[in-house]
């Protein structure tokens, strides 16, 4: 029976020193991660202030784009209507011209590569 009990003891004191290494581990994961997580957040507190800086600006650049966009199909129209009066045309006939086929005859090149060649070579 002391055999039983000692052994018992000695799992016991083997499970609490697993788990002291498991939990000093996990501390010191934590700890790094909380390191990098301050250097993060200073990072994040400097973007901030950045920001703030720039925001009057960009809210004036977005006013501005959103007056450019709603005039550019009016600025659109005007345009074409410029082009459409400038550029010269001729005059297009009365009676189209009938299709014409191709000038020639189309050889291909494969056909002389692998020895037959048309009557007229």
């Amino acid at each position: 029976m002391t055999a039983l009990v000692i052994l018992t003891v000695i799992v016991i004191v083997a499970l609490i020193a697993g788990l002291a290494v498991y939990l000093f581990w996990a501390g010191t994961l934590l700890a790094r991660i909380a390191t990098k997580l301050e250097g993060a957040a200073g990072i994040v507190h400097g973007i901030k202030s950045d920001a703030e800086l720039i925001m009057p600006g960009v809210d004036h650049i977005n006013r501005t784009g959103g007056i450019v966009a709603g005039a550019l199909p009016l600025l659109y129209g005007m345009a074409e209507g410029i082009v459409t009066g400038v550029t010269p045309r001729e005059p297009l006939p009365e009676v189209p011209e009938p299709a014409r086929p191709a000038s020639g005859t189309r050889r291909s090149r494969l056909l002389s590569a692998v020895g037959y060649g048309s009557k007229h070579d």
